[in-house]
């Protein structure tokens, strides 16, 4: 005879979000898809552990979109790829699943920012290079 057991588990995060610069936007962030494949780990997100294993993607990173999957993944200015086009910030700390190719997260595309605080350097594009609508302090 089999002895079974009901184990439940629950993960908390705390979100780091010192970056906000206010709530407006916050209540009107966009659900998007994140392309967790293109993100690094130490800069984007934090490693799992062995009692949290799934991975937790920093609040505040600029994202952009790709333009062939429409999956979003970090800005980089320099990229031809969709994602030199700022579309946002993640807004809040978001777990996946080591090993997925993606996971759902919410946009900030408007709002203000403390560029300065984010948890990556980040320089300010120009105005053609976002479809964002953030004010930063």
């Amino acid at each position: 005879m089999s002895d079974y057991q009901v184990l439940t588990t629950a993960t908390t995060v705390a979100d780091d979000r010192t970056w906000l610069a206010s709530l407006d936007g916050v209540h009107e962030a966009q659900t998007i898809p994140v392309d967790t494949s293109k993100l690094t780990a130490g800069t984007h997100y934090t490693v799992g552990t062995q009692n949290q294993p799934r991975h937790i993607i920093k609040s505040g990173i600029p994202l952009g979109k790709i333009a062939a999957s429409g999956l979003y993944a970090p800005y980089n200015a320099a990229a031809s790829d969709g994602t030199q086009i700022l579309a946002g910030f993640l807004v809040a700390e978001t777990a996946f699943t080591p090993g997925s190719t993606r996971t759902a997260g919410a946009l900030l595309w408007r709002g203000e920012v403390y560029a300065s605080k984010l948890p990556v350097a980040f320089v300010l594009p120009a105005a053609a290079n976002t479809t964002a609508f953030i004010h930063y302090r």
